[in-house]
């Protein structure tokens, strides 16, 4: 296949974790690969070709989107999943540090989105999948910004891909559960720490720390994101993992008042 043929994908945040496997598996799926990071990054015997691009900056995501265009002639394909978390209680969050993490999470995605469509739409079509969460359908305590962040893309994706189906694009959501990244390593702390929450937080995080000991292998998730990539009738929502089938199929039929139990019991909540 000469490379004008081959389909063309970018993926954020691919440096590591979920955004790594799934560059991995999109290549072998034959896609030629483009990964972003923030920070120069190089994966030595990997055939996936990284550029810096910062998702909070328009230019840096014109950029982007103009090389990989230059270089392939299309763009068939995004994979939204750069994003971070915080880990505590809503109300120990500044504003400015809510904006941080929206910027990441929701207008980031919001930018290489509107980056990539007009390439799409001049191609006949095209596939956008945004790696949402489970928390995008349910409350996460301590976890409130993140989840909050995750409910908005899955509103926005679901709208978007009504006004775009037409033009023979389609945005689809991947949603998995815990993943067996560094991404509790990686949250940020909050801003305005009140000692009110320090042993909830505490116990928060602890309880993530173990859930992740037994959490699915980002490959798990990176095989889903090729399934909605190459799907000739892509589903809207695609969960990765039993955890999250199990939880979305709770969250969708389960009464609410025994939802909001398990949920408390699970987290530790008093009440």
């Amino acid at each position: 296949m000469s490379k004008s043929q081959q389909k063309t994908a970018i993926v954020t945040g691919a440096s590591s974790g979920i955004g790594l496997a799934t560059a991995r598996a999109l290549s072998d799926a034959g896609y030629r690969v483009f990964g972003t990071s923030r920070r120069a990054t190089s994966l030595p015997g990997v055939a996936i070709t990284m550029l810096t691009c910062d998702l909070t900056d328009e230019a840096s995501v014109a950029a982007l989107v103009e090389r990989v265009r230059d270089e392939t002639g299309r763009i068939d394909l995004l994979v939204n999943n750069a994003g971070f978390g915080i880990s505590g209680g809503a109300e120990e969050s500044s504003v400015a540090q809510a904006k941080d993490l929206f910027d990441v999470n929701l207008f980031g995605v919001i930018r290489t989105t509107r980056a990539v469509l007009p390439a799409m739409r001049a191609a006949g079509g095209g596939r956008i999948v945004n790696i949402s969460s489970v928390l995008g359908l349910m409350p996460a305590p301590y976890m409130a910004l993140y989840a909050a962040s995750k409910h908005a893309l899955e509103g926005y994706s679901e709208s978007l891909d009504h006004e775009v189906r037409g033009q023979g694009i389609r945005i689809v959501l991947v949603e998995p559960a815990y993943t067996r990244t560094a991404f509790d390593q990686n949250q940020v702390a909050p801003d305005a720490k009140l000692d009110l929450y320090a042993q909830a937080r505490a116990d928060a995080e602890r309880t993530l720390r173990t859930v992740m000991a037994t959490a699915d292998a980002p490959e798990v998730v990176a095989r889903i994101v090729v399934a909605a990539a190459t799907a000739t009738a892509p589903r809207r929502r695609y969960t990765a993992g039993k955890v999250a089938r199990q939880v979305s199929l709770l969250r969708r039929f389960a009464p609410a008042a025994l939802f909001d139990k398990s949920l408390r019991k699970q987290m530790g909540l008093a009440g």
